[in-house]
């Protein structure tokens, strides 16, 4: 299991500066480990879940506002469009306070930004957006870093359990957002809300840590660990900015994003379109994010045992392709098939982005910049998907033709997967 967790690790890697009085790991488990656990795995939970409670609930949401569909690829597009932004400022935030406090910080934004997005207002439907994709975006940058830091001989295992514990808040949000919505006196809003107690709960969990973390002498808050895994300034380095392979690596990146967050705004919605009642597509968009689980781990494992990942681009864009032409021909008839066929081409494809960064880069240096340089442009180009989505289908009327347009994104996925699939170095 060790090249799944490479990947998730070096967009968010701890400068880890070792006190005199013992290692990084050592220090931090100081704090009992299960606390420390149970603080991750309530963490990890809501790193999806904000953002999977409203697809199945877009159209009484665009109904309640009156909006478009262009409109309404908004309340999806921009939480997605600030988790590139809040990338940007998390390693420093990181650096300025330590992970355990803006970790605690990011839950409370979170659960402020659910609760905001739920107020009378479309202006508070969309800046609850974009503090809901800045919380989940520091989230995702910090939490990696901090697993290797405070487990340091158990980061494999711990690692499976925040990705286990982030997709499984995701596919239990989606099912259960209009049971409970029903539960609640059929409000939308209630559904919504509700999640901001996962948020609360966890920052709750999380604030021992923060006052542990405050007592500790040595510890650890940057970003840009050093090739041997020890504190100090790192080597100077050809920006990765100015690299071919970093631009293909970041393109295959952020195209296989954009598919997906096309799915995870209108999935539902294009169910629903074609005559599927609202609770079905919500257990269907769960069970495709349940199945993706299954590339997610196996396609990583693979991509480590290869000198060139090319058949695993191949295999990946060809599933997601599959997936979304039966979404055109047969919505409904096929919905569990392309569920999981999509699922498994989905997860494969972000753990094949996430392990070409580590494979791609020469050193620790290079794949911690590699991979700051994929997330943000990666979330930020992923986000004019479900927007341009909801665009073509508003002038079309139809979903044949954004659906035709997202297999053009699988195409060029293919063509610029197959260069950074290369055995090269950036």
């Amino acid at each position: 299991m060790s090249r799944p967790e490479t990947p998730l690790l070096v967009d968010a890697e701890a400068d880890v500066r070792i006190s005199p009085q013992g290692g990084g790991g050592q220090r931090a488990l100081l704090a009992h480990p299960a606390l420390l656990m149970v603080g991750i795995v309530l963490a990890s939970l809501n790193m999806r879940a904000a953002l999977a409670s409203v697809s199945p609930l877009v159209s009484e949401i665009s109904t309640a506002f009156g909006l478009s569909s262009t409109a309404s690829s908004l309340v999806t597009s921009v939480p997605v469009l600030f988790l590139g932004v809040g990338a940007l400022v998390a390693p420093w935030l990181g650096r300025r306070f330590g992970a355990e406090p803006v970790l605690l910080a990011a839950l409370v934004l979170l659960g402020s930004g659910i609760l905001v997005r739920v107020l009378p207002s479309v202006y508070a439907l969309y800046g609850g957006g974009v503090l809901v994709g800045t919380a989940i975006a520091l989230l995702n940058v910090l939490m990696p870093g901090l697993i290797k830091r405070d487990f340091p001989d158990r980061a494999a295992s711990m690692t499976s359990v925040y990705t286990g514990a982030m997709i499984a808040g995701a596919t239990v949000v989606a099912a259960a957002s209009v049971p409970l919505e029903r539960a609640l006196g059929g409000r939308w809003e209630a559904s919504l809300a509700f999640w901001s107690l996962l948020a609360a709960l966890a920052a709750v969990a999380w604030l021992p840590q923060v006052l542990i973390a405050r007592g500790r002498t040595g510890q650890a808050v940057g970003a840009g660990v050093s090739a041997g895994g020890r504190g100090g300034p790192a080597a100077p380095a050809r920006s990765v900015w100015r690299s071919a392979l970093a631009w293909q690596v970041t393109l295959f990146m952020g195209l296989q994003s954009l598919w997906s967050y096309v799915l995870i705004a209108w999935m539902p919605t294009i169910f629903t379109d074609h005559g599927m009642s609202r609770g079905t597509a919500g257990v269907v968009f769960a069970f495709n994010n349940l199945i993706q689980v299954a590339g997610a781990f196996a396609v990583p494992l693979l991509a480590g045992r290869m000198r060139s990942q090319r058949p695993l681009v191949v295999l990946v864009t060809t599933l997601v392709a599959a997936g979304y032409t039966g979404l055109m021909v047969a919505p409904v008839q096929g919905a569990w098939v392309w569920a999981a066929v999509l699922g498994v081409g989905q997860g494969g494809a972000v753990g094949l982005a996430l392990t070409l960064i580590v494979l791609r880069s020469g050193d620790a240096v290079t794949a911690s910049r590699l991979s700051g340089m994929a997330q943000t442009v990666g979330y930020l180009l992923a986000a004019a998907g479900p927007l341009a989505a909801g665009a073509v289908h508003q002038t079309t009327g139809s979903w044949s033709v954004p659906i035709a347009l997202v297999l053009c994104v699988c195409a060029a996925a293919l063509c610029v997967g197959l260069l950074a699939a290369r055995d090269r170095k950036v």
